[in-house]
């Protein structure tokens, strides 16, 4: 994971909480979560290189519009980053917080 940026990581966590997405469905919890608008042109070159690094499995619902899973290498990527952030976290933030 250290390997991607901070938005790829991103878009491998949405998809995680959605049942095989569509484009616009991916980009819809980013806008909100990014609270401006992802243009097109930053989202799907984005998705097509975690495609091509072997991160998500990419599907067609129909002629126009494509879904998207995580592999099974995305979610060991996922798990082990989550562990690496729990060691940190659980080091500097008091239990209380």
């Amino acid at each position: 994971m250290h390997d991607l940026t901070g938005f790829q990581r991103d878009l491998l966590y949405v998809v995680t909480n959605l049942d095989k997405p569509h484009g616009l469905a991916i980009k819809e919890e980013l806008d909100d979560y990014y609270e401006s608008e992802i243009h097109h042109g930053r989202l799907y070159p984005n998705l097509d290189e975690l495609t091509e690094e072997g991160l998500l499995n990419k599907g067609q619902a129909d002629l126009r519009t494509n879904w998207y899973d995580l592999t099974q290498q995305a979610v060991r990527k996922l798990e082990t980053r989550r562990e690496w952030e729990d060691q940190h976290l659980q080091e500097k933030v008091p239990a209380s917080a």
